[in-house]
């Protein structure tokens, strides 16, 4: 059976979206950091920020290790974003606070389906047109950046300078352009923004 995102839709196609998806969906940031055999940077629900090793990507699951412990498990669903340590002095003074999403004390989403879910018919338009967006996660987080990339299980932004940072796409709360359009499946079921994208064959 095919995967849902190979399935053109009968009224029209994003050009380039397939062979997009079919190199790179299955693509996992912790994959990247482990080989990369550096410490990363991570933000961690409960607004916490540690820094550790990433060794290996479970199904659930990271196995890493902070300097000067042992090993550790972390859940991915704990993870909102994570960046090499080495640019973490410029990410850290990009990122702002929404104090008003910060004060909802939400938790992780363990339902997939109860997530604030943004469709890959979204991202791709708003990544290959390098418009600059605004992602907000759910503890009030706010990234300004271009999308440079993404996959089932993250997004990769590029902040001011091309610093790279990658957002995991379970943390979303919500993702705006610069006109304060949301991007979010609820909203854009509707409104169908991909259809007026350039890259949109009806």
């Amino acid at each position: 059976m095919c995967p849902v995102w190979k399935v053109r839709a009968a009224m029209g196609y994003l050009k380039g979206l397939q062979p997009y998806l079919e190199k790179n969906y299955e693509r996992s940031i912790f994959d990247a950091a482990a080989q990369s055999r550096k410490p990363w940077e991570l933000y961690i629900h409960g607004h916490r920020v540690i820094v550790c090793k990433i060794y290996k990507n479970l199904k659930y699951d990271i196995l890493s290790s902070q300097p000067g412990g042992g090993e550790m498990h972390l859940s991915k669903l704990q993870i909102k974003l994570l960046y090499p340590l080495e640019v973490a002095s410029r990410v850290r003074g990009m990122i702002r606070i929404d104090e008003e999403v910060r004060s909802m004390n939400l938790d992780p989403i363990l339902a997939a389906g109860a997530r604030r879910f943004v469709k890959n018919k979204s991202l791709f338009p708003l990544m290959m047109e390098r418009e600059v967006v605004f992602f907000t996660l759910l503890e009030g987080e706010v990234i300004r950046g271009i999308i440079a990339g993404f996959s089932r299980y993250d997004i990769t932004v590029h902040l001011k300078g091309g610093v790279p940072i990658a957002i995991l796409r379970h943390a979303i709360y919500d993702l705006k352009n610069r006109r304060g359009r949301s991007f979010l499946k609820d909203f854009q079921e509707e409104q169908r923004d991909w259809e007026k994208s350039d890259l949109y064959v009806p």
